[in-house]
């Protein structure tokens, strides 16, 4: 498996660099690390915690009745845990509410469609929106069309998704759903409607955030967009999509009416969660990891990500239950408002920012829940070592080694632009756009054996980082 991922040269650098790691680590921590990963594979915390979350709280859209609901969980549900120090720092966001929402083919052929709002749409008139269907590819075929033939009609943009391990197809495919509503209003259409960004074949479309707002650089204000700066826009679902291009193919107009009722509503106050275990000698510094508390409204938000936070959460417990007192602290963020703004993340990262060379390295859970093929770092050079530590730990799970050029978590994307160190614990994402943002993603789809895998990889990753005295590279990604 290792092999697999590795270039010669990188297997070479990781032999020399498993030798000086023997010099950061004793032998004992080692061995109490490795019997902490098996034991971890057959632990239920993160299953039961996810499992939890998704039960007495459900859906948990940034600023609704459940936000507050997740955010009282979090906070017992740490203490809970037996966390050192569980505190909440305070994110404030614009609320946007969803409401009705209907759609109808009237003709040539008469059928009624499956849509919901894309976060951040504004709504259409009480009765419904309605016009002629002009029809494009891809959002680059939008964005190169003709305003003229634009005017007055609803897009439709028809890209698909496609499936792949490492997710790579969301962001093909993600622009048509984030600028859709924003370059349709700009050539003068009246509407949006996009193929879901999913790799599904059923009758549920997916949500999303689309492009609905200005922020300011410096100040970080937010300033929304009004009607006439972007249109009312939502999302069908796959099979919908492909009804509408059979439509199509036949050369007569067609008719869509949709309703929805989707809108902003004032300021909302929510918070980023935070649970700490102490680190025994530097405890001001911080290895930094989480998820996001919030989710869609569609469904209970089990995979995105009620699993990341379970994850997390467990990882840290069971180090601390094992006796490991870690170097540093090892902090675990559930940040607030991921879905639609990314609110609680650039409100962590605005809050620290002078402590951030604080900050060591960071993680996040963000994927769902089926297994870790793969790790990826961003670290300096000197810390490769600790690198090849970790994969010579990780290699029995299955897990192989991709390189220093990782990704990371969106919620850790703030700190990693203002120069953090991070690491990427890559989950077989093969059937997570079947599911995302969907009424699909429920608790069933959580499969025991597997979360917890990933929480043997996490208790790798975080208990190496946290008792590693070097530093990871802060300022690399500067």
């Amino acid at each position: 498996m290792f092999k697999t991922f590795i270039s010669i040269a990188a297997l070479v650098l990781f032999c020399l660099g498993n030798a000086l790691a023997d010099d950061y680590f004793s032998d004992q921590f080692i061995e109490k690390v490795s019997a902490l990963r098996d034991q971890a594979l057959l632990d239920t915390t993160a299953y039961d915690i996810t499992e939890s979350l998704t039960t007495e709280v459900g859906a948990r859209l940034g600023g609704s009745e459940n936000d507050a609901k997740a955010v009282a969980w979090a906070v017992a549900k740490f203490k809970e845990l037996g966390f050192d120090k569980v505190y909440t720092e305070p994110v404030t966001f614009p609320r946007w509410v969803r409401g009705v929402e209907t759609a109808e083919i009237l003709s040539p052929y008469p059928h009624h469609i499956k849509i919901t709002a894309l976060g951040g749409s504004l709504a259409t008139p009480k009765k419904g929106l309605k016009g002629e269907i002009i029809h494009f590819a891809t959002i680059e075929d939008l964005e190169d069309a003709d305003p003229t033939l634009i005017k007055g009609k609803i897009t439709f943009i028809s890209n698909r998704m496609q499936r792949a391990k490492n997710g790579s197809g969301y962001g093909k495919a993600n622009g048509a759903r984030y600028k859709a509503a924003f370059v349709t209003a700009q050539k003068g259409g009246i509407g949006a409607i996009i193929r879901s960004i999913g790799t599904d074949n059923n009758r549920d479309p997916h949500t999303g955030g689309m492009k609905s707002y200005d922020r300011n650089a410096e100040t970080g204000e937010i300033r929304l967009y009004k009607k006439g700066e972007i249109v009312p826009a939502g999302a069908i679902s796959n099979p919908d999509a492909d009804l509408l291009v059979n439509m199509l193919k036949r050369n007569k107009p067609i008719i869509f009416k949709y309703t929805l009722g989707s809108h902003w509503d004032g300021q909302y106050t929510s918070q980023n969660v935070i649970g700490e275990i102490t680190g025994r000698e530097k405890p001001h510094e911080v290895v930094i990891i989480g998820g996001h508390l919030d989710s869609w409204d569609l469904g209970t938000g089990a995979i995105d990500d009620a699993s990341g936070c379970a994850i997390t959460m467990a990882s840290a417990k069971l180090i601390k239950d094992s006796g490991i007192q870690p170097y540093r602290t090892i902090r675990v963020v559930l940040w607030a408002n991921e879905e639609y703004g990314l609110s609680g993340a650039r409100a962590y990262a605005k809050a620290h920012a002078n402590k951030l060379e604080q900050h060591i390295i960071g993680a996040e859970s963000d994927f769902g829940a089926a297994p870790i093929y793969a790790i990826a770092s961003n670290v300096s050079d000197e810390s490769l070592p600790i690198i090849a530590k970790m994969a010579e730990l990780l290699a029995p799970l299955g897990i192989g080694y991709a390189g220093n050029n990782g990704r990371s978590g969106a919620d850790i994307s703030p700190l990693k632009k203002m120069g953090m160190a991070t690491m990427g614990l890559y989950q077989d994402g093969s059937n997570y756009f079947d599911l995302h943002h969907t009424p699909d993603d429920t608790m069933d789809k959580i499969v025991a054996e597997e979360i917890a895998q990933n929480v043997a990889a996490w208790v790798v990753f975080v208990s190496l980082a946290a008792e590693y005295t070097g530093d990871f590279g802060f300022k690399l990604n500067k």
